[in-house]
């Protein structure tokens, strides 16, 4: 058997050709992974119940299971995954209950994102259903383009989209069907 030096000139030169490809493809997925941001929370709680307050007097309860702040990112939020409770009270202690499955609450605009089964309710006996509701918060205003069902005790109506303040003295609504007793 002879060994022939010609044939193992080629053999040689690709293997350092093998091995920097593969150098460089490790390396590749490394410079792949820079340019992606990791979007991670900057604080997460278990467990909360946050109470808000306006000149030593209690605006509104906050109560959910996890709470997940995104406060560091350009555009911060706070998410509530695992859903909310929420208690508004007005200046006569009156109270507004939120409760939804999902909700995000965005910093910038003051605007809450209410999602899944969400339901609104006052002491007066006032219910609001509906599958999302945002809630504005410097203007105290709630509204939806989608489906609801509003209960109270003039009758039980049904519409899509509607606009109307914490307290349900004034109600903007489309496309609305039902009975409801009138004055």
């Amino acid at each position: 058997m002879s060994f022939c030096y010609r044939n193992s000139i080629p053999l040689l030169l690709w293997l350092p050709i093998c091995l920097v490809i593969v150098a460089c493809e490790s390396n590749f997925r490394e410079v792949q992974k820079m340019g992606v941001t990791e979007f991670t929370p900057s604080g997460d709680a278990d467990s909360i119940n946050l109470k808000y307050t306006d000149s030593g007097r209690i605006t509104a309860n906050l109560i959910s299971p996890k709470m997940l702040d995104y406060s560091a990112v350009e555009f911060p939020f706070t998410e509530f995954p695992n859903g909310m409770h929420l208690t508004l009270y007005d200046k006569n202690g009156k109270q507004t209950f939120i409760v939804a499955d999902y909700a995000v609450s965005h910093m910038k605009t003051n605007l809450i994102d209410l999602q899944g089964n969400v339901k609104i309710s006052n002491q007066s006996g006032d219910v609001l259903e509906t599958a999302q509701l945002y809630y504005d918060k410097k203007n105290e205003w709630f509204f939806t383009e989608k489906k609801f069902k509003f209960t109270s005790t003039k009758g039980v109506s049904f519409g899509e989209g509607i606009d109307f303040s914490k307290d349900f003295k004034k109600v903007n609504s489309k496309k609305i069907s039902g009975q409801v007793q009138s004055e």
